[in-house]
């Protein structure tokens, strides 16, 4: 029995169940997740052993009901985990990221559910019960993610599955945790200012605050999850790039830290597992589940770009080259990875007149935040109050409540910004509660957050972006809003629970607001003297926009190509930890990325730093940023056919898109958004990729 002055016992009375972290403490976080996984078995039994006939109401929707404190609990641990860990929390995770598995397998392997389900498909489809839409979308999630989890399999193949998902379990935590530990590890320590320029004042600042902070004097350069660093874009002194690249390219190759046996490990296991599952490797079991239609659909797409994108980049690395020479640093022939960025700011300065310096200043943090907010006000009749006054999990965190048209309250959301060494890299959105209105429950407001990792200021100084980190920020909060205007009654349906090849479509048609004239003039103003960037900046800066898209195109294809080959290894496939290099570089060469350019253009995550699939959920699945973008692309061509940042544009994307979650068939919604099927032509069009054709 949980102890009821834990802050988790009992639903949050903050507004729409904001967990009080101000009561919250790590030694909560275990006794609430454990007793909401007996309450849910207890739940989830009652469901198995009813002896009434199955029906809709007393399966379905008693499941659906199910683990209220569980979701309460872990919602909160894994936020608390990825974004304020501690050495005390990574030890409650290694602890019950195992229990956590076992508990859903013992609920996805029950035999008696699955008969339940059965049983109340088979009567909908006898014209025994009628379901709406909704109700047949949940009843068919419920069959299909036990059918997928093997709750018709044997009891001998269900107890190896339970192994090898507790194993799985325990060595993804684990990939996590050693990468976190070695990129701070690695964080590159310079203690030369000479070295830094290029840097300017500001990132001088970050850079010796992040000293400070590890008790160190001097500078320190962080790492941030992809191979490529930003900050070498700026450093002029070659010698300090290098040391940067290779930190970053070296992390978990060798050490305490080295997490190539956990690669090793992890590809073997999910083979295994995917064999007994029935399908031919992970790969294929993953996009079963998805909206591409096969593994060979999404090879076909990746494969298609890679010729253009990498002829590209060659054409690009001759460009740069020739600037390396004529800057005086080295000669063209020893043109290296760690000067590609650098150079590149160069090349697009000089062309564009741009210097990526001189607009940051026109990028505070704080009227970023209004332009993301105004464009959500312009397209969904959203608006958002800062409640300062509600308990967050770390000082850096704030809070927005979101308001409706009618001044309904929505819901809440919550921005953690910048980076600290707690906090796991890269940027994404979760949520702490899922929107529902579940029949015998409370209606349920959504409570999604954003974190990003920009590197913090020096106290008093602003936080100033650059452009990518412009276009993160309404990236993720496109996730926000997939969250926030979700309009459904079951919460295992709820805002983005989506399959994983469709969850970035959203938010990356998000990002083309961040460089809409009408929303640009509004956030885009010097942070000391409020001037707009200049008309003649922005229409460099979106000229700029395209440029470099056969690096941009070919690394993140390429990291692509690795997520595929790793997980279509077949059942008894292993690749020991010594061969994951040459692993890597072999499935890149098959793929036909040419050597020249990979020696040049690394995957953006290389094996050993590629969280996203050993750490995270998109094992097999990182094809899904490029998936999405047909989609993307071919939507923005549609609002920009239909007059751009309009309320009633805004009103047709949340009404077909937004707000159904996982109710509907998601081509379906699609198609009843833009009247047709995507075409592939804007996406080509827009990475300068037209030439491969479709």
């Amino acid at each position: 029995m949980l102890d009821p002055t834990n802050p988790l016992a009992a639903p949050s009375t903050l507004p729409h169940g904001l967990p009080p972290f101000d009561r919250l403490r790590t030694e909560h976080l275990l006794p609430a997740l454990r007793e909401g996984m007996a309450q849910q078995r207890a739940e989830v039994e009652a469901v198995a052993t009813d002896p009434a006939p199955a029906t809709f109401a007393n399966t379905v929707e008693a499941l659906e009901r199910s683990g209220e404190l569980l979701a309460r609990a872990s919602n909160t641990f894994h936020a608390l985990v990825s974004s304020s860990s501690t050495p005390e929390l990574r030890a409650v995770e290694a602890e019950v990221a195992p229990e956590l598995t076992a508990h859903g397998d013992a609920v996805l392997l029950d035999p008696r559910l699955f008969a339940r389900l059965d049983a109340v498909h088979t009567a909908v489809a006898a014209g025994e019960e009628t379901l709406d839409a909704e109700q047949r979308a949940v009843l068919d999630r419920w069959r299909r993610d036990l059918q997928r989890a093997g709750a018709a399999l044997d009891d001998a193949a269900k107890d190896r599955l339970r192994a090898l998902n507790g194993e799985l379990s325990r060595l993804t935590t684990e990939f996590g945790t050693q990468l976190l530990a070695e990129a701070n590890r690695l964080a590159v320590h310079v203690t030369d200012e000479a070295e830094l320029a290029g840097l300017g004042t500001g990132e001088r600042a970050s850079a010796a605050a992040a000293a400070a902070s590890r008790g160190l004097r001097g500078w320190v350069l962080p790492l941030s999850l992809p191979v490529d660093q930003p900050v070498i874009a700026s450093l002029d002194h070659r010698g300090l790039r290098e040391r940067v690249f290779r930190a970053s390219t070296s992390r978990g190759l060798a050490g305490e830290h080295d997490v190539r046996p956990l690669v090793s490990a992890i590809t073997a296991l999910r083979a295994e597992r995917a064999g007994l599952l029935g399908a031919a490797h992970h790969a294929e079991h993953v996009v079963a589940d998805a909206t591409a239609p096969s593994v060979e659909a999404v090879e076909q797409l990746l494969r298609s770009v890679v010729p253009a994108a990498t002829s590209n980049a060659r054409g690009e690395a001759l460009e740069l080259a020739a600037e390396l020479e004529a800057s005086g640093q080295a000669p063209a022939a020893d043109f290296a990875p760690w000067d590609w960025a650098w150079a590149a700011a160069r090349v697009r300065a000089r062309r564009f007149d741009l210097d990526p310096g001189e607009l940051k200043p026109y990028f505070e943090l704080d009227a970023v935040v209004r332009g993301v907010f105004a464009a959500a006000t312009g397209l969904y009749g959203l608006t958002f109050t800062e409640r300062p006054e509600l308990p967050t999990y770390h000082p850096g965190v704030r809070t927005w409540e979101v308001f409706d048209e009618a001044g309904t309250s929505v819901g809440l959301f919550l921005g953690d910004f910048f980076a600290r060494e707690s906090k796991r890299g890269g940027a994404w959105m979760s949520n702490f509660v899922d929107q529902s209105a579940l029949p015998g429950r409370p209606a349920a407001r959504p409570v999604v957050y954003n974190v990003l990792n920009i590197p913090a200021p020096a106290a008093g100084d602003p936080a100033l972006l650059t452009p990518d980190e412009v276009t993160t920020a309404f990236h993720e909060f496109g996730h926000a809003l997939h969250g926030l205007l979700s309009d459904v009654r079951h919460p295992r349906l709820s805002g983005t629970s989506v399959p994983r090849d469709f969850v970035e479509y959203p938010s990356q048609v998000n990002e083309v607001w961040a460089w809409d004239p009408e929303v640009l003039a509004g956030y885009a103003r010097h942070w000391s003297t409020g001037e707009p960037l200049p008309a003649a900046q922005v229409e460099r800066l979106l000229a700029a926009q395209s440029y470099g898209q056969g690096f941009a195109t070919t690394e993140i294809v390429a990291a692509m190509l690795l997520d595929q080959a790793w997980h279509q290894l077949a059942p008894g496939e292993s690749v020991p930890a010594e061969e994951v290099e040459a692993f890597e570089a072999r499935a890149l060469a098959e793929a036909g990325v040419p050597a020249d350019v990979l020696a040049l253009v690394p995957p953006r995550y290389r094996t050993t730093c590629f969280n996203h699939v050993f750490a995270g959920g998109y094992s097999a699945g990182y094809y899904s940023y490029l998936w999405s973008e047909v989609l993307d692309a071919d939507t923005v061509e549609w609002f920009s056919e239909n007059g751009g940042l309009r309320r009633e544009n805004g009103a047709v994307f949340a009404r077909e898109v937004l707000s159904r979650g996982g109710t509907v068939d998601l081509a379906e919604a699609y198609r009843a958004f833009r009247g047709r099927d995507p075409r592939v032509e804007p996406l080509l069009q827009r990475r300068g990729l037209a030439a491969t054709g479709s």
